[in-house]
């Protein structure tokens, strides 16, 4: 099973993870990124919906079953030239000239969640699934350009909250701090209301992508300025 698929239903694009818990090593940020660039490549394309084939899983960030090997392996390169593509995609998200949404059918844990904060829109069923940033009860902080992103799709209390406790939060509770569009009852709901959410977006590219990188030229700026540093230097934990 390849690692994330491209349909299409009308004007909009979906990207689905097949990869079961999707967790981000070479390969998913590889495909990620090809499946990005094969939606623009589609001039019909109006909006993406990123979504995921998994019964419980959105995403579960970053694969540890890779990157803790490959580090004790001494396999630098290839653990900062996966770290780049990560930011590749999100940078690519943050940018991208149409709307993107993120259709949260399970979990979301640690860069999984901030890939679903790189999107601009989210929606997630309430019956099965948390958002968590676990990141501070695994040693891992997070790159200034990941605080940058999630703090435009996350309120600062509530940033604050999740990111200091690694508490898990359910979709109702993301809906009342606006995180999520909508909280959906089932995965059935949430793929409808994703879809019907995607297709009233008829916006020229041009324009979209403009407002995205007016309003982003920041974040944009830490990830290239601050973030390399710290990934080039393999400064990605804390003992």
């Amino acid at each position: 099973m390849t690692t994330t698929t491209l349909t299409s239903q009308g004007s909009v694009a979906i990207i689905t993870m097949n990869n079961g818990e999707n967790r981000h090593n070479p390969a998913f940020a590889k495909s990620m990124k090809a499946q990005l660039d094969a939606v623009l490549a589609d001039s019909n394309h109006k909006a993406l919906i990123i979504t995921s084939s998994d019964e419980k899983n959105w995403s579960l960030g970053i694969d540890v079953e890779w990157l803790m090997p490959a580090m004790a392996q001494q396999q630098f390169d290839e653990v900062k030239s996966f770290m780049h593509g990560m930011d590749d995609v999100f940078k690519t998200l943050l940018l991208y000239p149409i709307p993107v949404i993120a259709a949260i059918n399970g979990h979301a844990f640690g860069n999984g969640a901030i890939l679903a904060c790189a999107c601009d829109f989210r929606l997630m069923r309430s019956d099965r699934g948390f958002f968590c940033f676990p990141e501070v009860d695994l040693s891992i902080p997070f790159l200034p350009g990941m605080i940058a992103f999630v703090k435009k799709a996350v309120p600062y209390y509530r940033f604050n909250e999740m990111k200091l406790t690694g508490r898990r939060v359910g979709a109702d509770e993301l809906a009342r701090d606006h995180v999520i569009e909508k909280a959906c009852e089932n995965n059935e709901q949430l793929q409808a209301a994703a879809l019907e959410f995607a297709q009233q977006f008829d916006k020229k590219r041009g324009i979209f992508g403009e407002h995205k990188k007016r309003l982003h030229k920041e974040i944009i700026e830490i990830i290239d300025s601050q973030n390399q540093p710290l990934i080039d230097n393999l400064q990605l934990m804390v003992k």
